[in-house]
C-alpha cells in the first residue's frame, strides 16, 4: 500500500516529505486513515538519535487518531468508518505472562513500537503516524469515545496513558494527595487525570511562573521547590508524586514530601539520576519507582475515563510542514502543552 508521510532521512536532518509503502492487510489487520497525530518529545529524541539505535528514514508519531478504511477478514471489533486510535505500540508476542496480564508494554520478547520498531513477521522497520495511513493488528487498535473532541484526543495515547497508568496503579482516588513535578506535556495531563480522579493536587515548580496555569488546569495548590521554607512545611504531605521532569535532576529534595508508604513515580526522565539520599526512603517506607505507558486494556480504560470526565489535553494545532519549527519550539517549552498535526495538511 503506497502512502506518504514526513520522515527524517538521516541523523540531524530535518523532516521532509517521504513516500513509502505500508504492508498489505493481514487477516487480523486494520487499515486506518490518519486524521490527527500528536507530537511527543520522544519523537524529537528518536529523530536525533539521542538514545542511540535510530534507523533511517524514520517516520515518527505514536499518538494517532483516525478512521478505519478497511479491515482484514478475521477482524471482529472494527469496521469501515469507525473512529479509532493507536498509541505507542503495535504488536507484542501475545503469549508471555506479561501479555497475558494485559501488560504488553512489558512483553518478555519486547513490544513492537509504533515507529522505529521491528515487524514480528517481516523484520521491516515500523513507521509512525506522521503519515496518511497506518496498518495495525486489531488487538492494538483502540476505540475513541464519541464524547471527546477528536482534534484533541491524540496526546492521550502517550501523555495521557503515561500519567494515567501510575495514578491508577498506585490507587489514586477521591481524597488522595497527589503532587506533580513539572507542568509540560506530561505534567498537565497528570494534573487533569488526578483532578478527575478526585485527588487534591499540588503542582511543584522551580518558580511561581506556572502557578496561574496550574490553577487553571485544576490544581488546588502550588509549591515552589526552591523555597526551602515551603518545602520543609510540605514534608510528609503527599501519597503520590508524579515526576515528569525530562532531564537529570535531584530526587532527594522530593522524597521527604511523601507520607509514610508514599511513592514518587518517574515518568519523564530516561537515564541516570543524581545521587539519591536513602534516609527518607528508610524512615518512611517510601519508594521511588518508574512507569512506562500502559497496556492496551488500561489504555482503553483511560480513553473511556477521559470520555466520561471530559479530560482532554491543551493542544496547538499545526500543519505537517510546520513540524520542524514545532520541534524547535518544543525544545524551548514554547507550547501549551502539546502540538497536534492536522494530517489533512499532508498531500496524498
Amino acid at each position: 500500500m503506497k502512502t506518504v508521510g514526513y520522515a527524517a532521512k538521516s541523523q540531524g536532518s530535518e523532516l521532509t516529505e517521504f513516500a513509502f509503502e505500508r504492508r498489505d492487510l493481514r487477516n487480523n489487520d486494520v487499515e486506518i486513515e490518519i486524521l490527527y497525530c500528536g507530537v511527543c518529545h520522544s519523537d524529537l529524541h528518536a529523530v536525533r538519535n539521542d538514545w542511540g539505535g535510530s534507523r533511517y528514514p524514520l517516520v515518527p508519531g505514536h499518538e494517532i487518531v483516525g478512521k478505519v478504511k478497511s479491515v482484514g477478514s478475521d477482524v471482529k471489533k472494527y469496521k469501515q468508518g469507525d473512529t479509532v486510535a493507536v498509541g505507542c505500540m503495535v504488536d507484542s508476542c501475545q503469549s508471555c505472562d506479561q501479555c497475558d496480564n494485559n501488560e504488553e508494554q512489558f512483553c518478555r520478547e519486547g513490544m513492537v513500537a509504533t515507529y522505529a520498531g521491528k515487524d514480528k513477521k517481516t523484520g521491516d522497520m515500523t513507521q509512525g503516524g506522521y503519515s496518511k495511513h497506518v496498518v495495525v493488528r486489531e488487538e492494538f487498535v483502540l476505540s475513541v469515545p464519541k464524547s471527546l473532541e477528536l482534534s484533541r484526543v491524540a496526546p492521550l495515547l502517550c501523555a495521557g496513558i503515561t500519567t494515567y497508568s501510575p495514578l491508577h496503579k498506585w490507587g489514586v482516588k477521591k481524597g488522595s494527595r497527589v503532587a506533580v513535578i513539572g507542568l509540560g506535556g506530561l505534567g498537565h495531563m497528570a494534573v487533569k487525570n488526578a483532578v478527575a480522579m478526585g485527588a487534591t493536587v499540588t503542582v511543584i515548580g522551580r518558580s511561581e511562573s506556572k502557578k496561574e496555569d496550574a490553577v487553571e488546569l485544576g490544581a488546588q495548590h502550588y509549591l515552589v521547590s526552591t523555597n526551602d521554607d515551603e518545602m520543609k512545611k510540605s514534608q510528609s504531605t503527599f501519597d503520590v508524586i508524579i515526576d515528569t521532569v525530562p532531564v537529570k535532576h535531584d530526587l532527594s529534595i522530593y522524597t521527604p514530601l511523601l507520607d509514610i508508604d508514599g511513592a514518587l513515580i518517574i515518568v519523564g526522565q530516561i537515564g541516570p539520576v543524581e545521587e539519591l539520599n536513602t534516609v527518607p526512603l528508610l524512615m518512611g517506607r517510601r519508594q521511588v519507582a518508574g512507569s512506562l505507558i500502559g497496556g492496551i486494556a488500561e489504555t482503553q480504560q483511560m480513553l473511556d475515563f477521559c470520555g466520561e470526565n471530559n479530560v482532554l489535553p491543551e493542544c496547538e494545532m499545526i500543519n505537517i510542514d510546520e513540524i520542524n519549527t514545532a520541534y524547535e519550539r518544543m525544545e524551548k517549552s514554547d507550547v501549551r502543552y502539546r502540538f497536534v498535526i492536522d494530517m489533512e495538511s499532508l498531500s496524498a
